[in-house]
């Protein structure tokens, strides 16, 4: 197979036998012999580039459910604790709320100094990731315990505990949970301060 490189040396779009050349990538020079332009190498080339650049774009077999969100810092109001559930000055910036079929919560929540929660439980438990500062938390039964950045607590479902801060140090964790038939937690007694002192 010759390759010609320009239409000049194809003999300006005749073959080599003084024929009209015919169109398409492969044409011929002689009967049963494949020419090849650049040109048409080219168009072929930008062809794939083409094809390449253009987005493939799956079939969902599934319907979907809901897209990406983002909540940017600062974009929900912060609460203070209800002394109803807590003791003491605490803060609570809520930090996701999944929507259904999905059942997860999230918070960060701050305890200054000496604050806790009062005894509760979760149905189907709760996880803490404790960021800054040094708290406390218990279990029914069990030792107050003391908490630091990097510890994660879990409390198993209808588990009762309590958590906060130490008597002299703030503490902020995230809480996570999930509802149960739209429930995520069941509010006990205060903790008092000999509970809370251990």
């Amino acid at each position: 197979m010759r390759i010609i490189t320009t239409y000049r040396d194809a003999g300006a779009g005749l073959n080599f036998d003084n024929q009209p050349q015919r169109a398409g990538l492969f044409t011929s020079c002689r009967i049963g012999e494949p020419m090849i332009t650049r040109r048409h190498l080219l168009s072929a080339a930008g062809g794939l580039v083409a094809f390449s650049a253009t987005p493939v774009v799956a079939a969902e077999t599934e319907p979907r459910i809901g897209f990406m969100e983002i909540k940017r810092n600062g974009s929900q109001p912060s609460g203070k604790g209800s002394a109803d559930y807590f003791t003491g000055t605490v803060r609570i910036d809520p930090l996701f709320q999944a929507s259904e079929p999905a059942r997860g919560t999230g918070a960060s929540v701050t305890f200054e100094p000496g604050a806790r929660t009062a005894w509760h439980t979760h149905p189907l438990g709760q996880t803490l990731i404790v960021t800054t500062g040094v708290g406390r938390v218990q279990r029914w039964g069990g030792p107050v315990e003391e908490i630091r950045p990097g510890d994660v607590v879990w409390f198993p479902p209808g588990e009762k505990h309590w958590h906060g801060a130490s008597p002299t140090t703030a503490m902020t964790h995230i809480a996570i949970q999930e509802r149960l038939d739209g429930k995520v937690v069941d509010w006990l007694e205060h903790v008092t301060d000999e509970q809370y002192r251990g």
